[in-house]
């Protein structure tokens, strides 16, 4: 089973479509007891840093994740949640991550405007398994203003995302929306379920 972290910040139905429709069993939790039973766990989330990370840490979910993720449990980051899983963000102030991922989020440069939204291609920079049966430079959906800088975890970038990608053993993320990204996007959460079986 599939732990998506319902937190109050994300389209956690449309993750949750997504993996149905690649054969796992998903589901939606505001429970840090559940993730614990769960083979994976999904982390999404649409909004502002500060706030998301607040609204996690009420729940309890914030330090469970982190305990679970240390403990090996396989954990993926999606957009906004990709963000929290690193060890600080610069999007209204500086803010402590869950920091899992190395790295710093901030403010995307070079685009004429922001949030960046549409498909951009994302060209791999390292091999991993988030990536089985994808074509490099394959396009994904983004919609975002903050990501992260260049990391040493770093899996992927795009035109406007330097880490687009990234993953550090048995925690990866994605600054795009699989769920949104069609067919490639499937495969994405496709291959992490694989992971976590």
């Amino acid at each position: 089973m599939i732990a998506i972290v319902d937190y109050g910040v994300g389209n956690v139905r449309s993750v949750e479509r997504a993996l149905v429709q690649v054969g796992a069993a998903a589901r939606l939790t505001a429970d840090p007891d559940e993730l614990a039973e769960a083979d994976g766990i999904v982390l999404p989330g649409v909004g502002a840093f500060a706030p998301a990370l607040a609204r996690l840490e009420e729940r309890g979910m914030g330090r469970r994740i982190v305990e679970l993720a240390r403990s090996g449990k396989p954990v993926m980051g999606v957009c906004l949640g990709y963000q929290l899983l690193f060890e600080e963000s610069t999007e209204h102030g500086l803010h402590r991550g869950l920091g899992l991922l190395p790295g710093r989020v901030v403010e995307v440069s070079g685009s004429e405007r922001l949030p960046v939204i549409g498909w951009c291609r994302t060209v791999h920079t390292a091999g991993s398994p988030l990536w089985d049966g994808i074509a490099d430079g394959a396009y994904f959906y983004y919609v975002h203003s903050f990501t992260p800088e260049g990391s040493t975890h770093g899996i992927g970038c795009s035109d406007h995302s330097p880490a687009a990608a990234a993953t550090n053993g048995n925690v990866m993320g994605t600054q795009f929306h699989p769920e949104k990204s069609g067919a490639d996007g499937l495969r994405v959460y496709a291959n992490f379920v694989r992971l976590c079986d």
